[in-house]
């Protein structure tokens, strides 16, 4: 039975450090964090979680945009587990967007990330897939790819004094 996992703060150590990568994703103990992350990305209203957030040092996150209080546009797609996660191309064009993070609660901020993206992963079948992605999925995809690689969204931030609570960012941003 799935469980609902403790997200690690901004300051936890586990944040900071690169995943492991997952020698089988048919490990029982790989298939429960799965099952953990999906329960614990949805009871957040998150669009993605990665494994370091729930205190696993792991090369794994989920992709799970939907429409949500924190996300109103994020397009629907069904929750993926990607396993073993890589950036095969990435475009030139680059567009900023506003990011939060369930491990840094309350900040908004602009971050620049490439336009279009090729990835690579693993499913948790253990199927190698090659999608791309543009627009908001790959924006949520490179935010999670950080979190696997010690990084957080506010080291992208260009200017830290476009950095708002978001109480602020719901109150000053349309739609």
């Amino acid at each position: 039975m799935p469980i609902l996992r403790q997200i690690a703060q901004l300051g936890q150590p586990v944040l900071r450090g690169v995943g492991a990568a997952v020698a089988d994703p048919a490990d029982p103990a790989v298939q429960a964090l799965i099952d953990d992350m999906l329960v614990t990305v949805a009871d957040a209203n998150g669009v993605g979680i990665a494994a370091p957030q729930v205190f696993e040092p792991l090369s794994l996150f989920i992709v799970a945009s939907h429409p949500n209080p924190r996300y109103p546009h994020a397009p629907q797609m069904e929750p993926t587990a990607m396993i073993n996660p890589e950036i095969v191309w990435m475009s030139d064009e680059k567009e900023k967007g506003w990011e939060g993070c369930l491990s840094i609660p309350g900040l908004r901020g602009p971050v620049p990330r490439h336009r279009r993206i090729g990835v690579r992963y693993l499913t948790r079948s253990g199927e190698l897939r090659e999608e791309e992605y543009d627009g908001f999925l790959a924006r949520v995809f490179q935010h999670e790819f950080d979190h696997v690689r010690g990084m957080v969204f506010i080291d992208r931030v260009e200017d830290t004094r476009e950095l708002m609570t978001e109480k602020e960012y719901v109150r000053l941003m349309p739609g």
